[in-house]
C-alpha cells in the first residue's frame, strides 16, 4: 500500500519504513504533535496529506530512544483501533 515495510498490530498499521523515512500512524488527534517534532513531516503519496500519518526522517530516528518513541507513538494509537 505504502510502497515499503509495514507493521501491523491488531490487523492496523502502527509504523513502517519507506525509503529512509519512517512512517508513523499517530492518529488524527496525535498529528499536530508529532509534527512539531524534529525530522517530522507530513505523509503525503498523492498531493494531499494522509491525516494521522507522518513520516519521519532519519535526523529524527538517529538514535535508540527517539526511534523508540516514534515507534511506541504508532503503537499506542493502533491500540485504539478496533481488532480486524
Amino acid at each position: 500500500m505504502f510502497g515499503g515495510i509495514c507493521f501491523m498490530l491488531g490487523g492496523n498499521m502502527c509504523c513502517g519504513v519507506a525509503n529512509d523515512d519512517l512512517m508513523a500512524r499517530v492518529g488524527p488527534d496525535g498529528q499536530g504533535e508529532a509534527l512539531a517534532q524534529p525530522g517530522a513531516r507530513a505523509m503525503d503519496f498523492t498531493g494531499r496529506p494522509m491525516k494521522g500519518f507522518v513520516f519521519v526522517g532519519p535526523q529524527g530516528t538517529q538514535d535508540g530512544p527517539a526511534l523508540k518513541r516514534w515507534v511506541e507513538r504508532g503503537v499506542t494509537f493502533a491500540r485504539t483501533l478496533p481488532v480486524k
